[in-house]
């Protein structure tokens, strides 16, 4: 495995480096032992992308990008660093240039959408009551109950944030739609696989927390690409 790049994963909105728990597990008995996590803060695109990118830089050796939700547009905006070898999309955002998350999902609402609230200090919210049925409905209520009380909101204007200079549009990229989300459109989800070319899109029958609900296909996918 010396020859496989070293995994680092990125989380999206309303969770930290945490939300690949499940993940992390899988990847490591096929394997890997190049896995990193990156947490960052959430306060706009640009700090987001230069944390992940100070991640890339401290690994010696190829990398291969993993974002989940807004992490897509994390690496979409990171990923350009030339230690990156390729991007994986876990129903996530993968914006083009001049196209940011807010964008996209004006252009396909999704009913999770009705659920956030923007609080006093500009942080945007998923209601704790409705979060299960809106980020993880296909993971247990326990398990919904402790995301929702756990979440970690973004700061509003983060949503508007747009890109650049899209990274897949230089780099191999691979795609899992979940069919089932309600935070980002499945609709938008195989609009963006499509535009990205992707070498492989799979489609999971998942909420928009496959990466929970699902960890051992999304880690088979994560082994397909590093192995590419």
């Amino acid at each position: 495995m010396a020859d496989k790049p070293t995994i680092i994963l990125v989380h999206g909105f309303w969770g930290g480096a945490a939300h690949w728990a499940k993940v992390i597990p899988e990847l490591a008995r096929l394997g890997h032992s190049g896995i990193r996590a990156v947490e960052n803060p959430l306060t706009s695109l640009a700090d987001d992308a230069e944390r992940t990118r100070k991640m890339i830089a401290s690994v010696k050796g190829p990398v291969l990008l993993v974002g989940h939700s807004y992490g897509g547009a994390v690496i979409t905006s990171a990923g350009n660093h030339d230690n990156v070898v390729g991007l994986v999309y876990i129903a996530a955002f993968a914006p083009d240039a001049g196209e940011s998350p807010g964008s996209i999902s004006a252009q396909h609402p999704s009913p999770g959408g009705e659920n956030l609230f923007l609080d006093d200090d500009g942080f945007l919210w998923v209601r704790p009551d409705k979060f299960h049925e809106s980020f993880c409905q296909d993971l247990t209520a326990e398990e919904g109950l402790v995301m929702g009380v756990t979440q970690k909101a973004p700061i509003a204007a983060t949503f508007g944030d747009t890109i650049t200079a899209p990274a897949w549009r230089g780099k191999p990229s691979w795609y899992q739609v979940s069919s089932e989300d309600r935070m980002i459109a499945p609709d938008a989800q195989r609009a963006m696989s499509a535009k990205l070319g992707a070498r492989k899109i799979i489609t999971l029958q998942s909420s928009h927390a496959s990466l929970a609900s699902l960890p051992t296909d999304v880690a088979a996918l994560i082994d397909e690409a590093a192995s590419a």
